[in-house]
């Protein structure tokens, strides 16, 4: 795991690019390899065609006030942020072909149903952004 030493906080969701780790203020992980989706057609695209996350495998969307998961095949959880990485609302389990929003989200993180339950990711918890370590 990083420490909060070990990497640089961004501060901020809205300059996060490329696969980064999300961490919260104290260091522990929140998202291991976390897929920034930040131009048009990789947020459009999202996780279509995929056949499932892993556990510390997400996708940052950003911005993004609202998701669907039409034509999707498994269920994910669904992590709002403000911009400066604020947990505004925590969808879980949401499944195929719904939708979902919330007011004032700036960027969305889609995990693997079930992982923001077991991260404890919850309202009002901070996320701020890191490279991932290098193995």
């Amino acid at each position: 795991m990083l420490s909060s030493a070990e990497h640089l906080h961004t501060g901020e969701v809205q300059t996060a690019r490329g696969v980064v780790t999300l961490l919260r203020p104290d260091g522990s992980v929140a998202c291991e390899r976390c897929t920034v989706a930040h131009r048009i057609w990789p947020r459009m695209r999202g996780l279509l065609g995929k056949r499932g996350l892993d556990s510390g495998e997400g996708l940052l969307i950003r911005p993004a006030p609202s998701i669907h998961t039409f034509f999707m095949r498994f269920p994910i959880d669904v992590v709002f942020l403000s911009r400066q990485g604020e947990v505004l609302k925590v969808a879980e389990r949401v499944p195929p072909w719904r939708a979902r929003s919330c007011r004032h989200s700036y960027a969305v993180l889609e995990l693997a149903a079930g992982e923001a339950g077991r991260r404890g990711i919850a309202v009002g918890d901070r996320l701020d952004t890191a490279q991932p370590a290098q193995t």
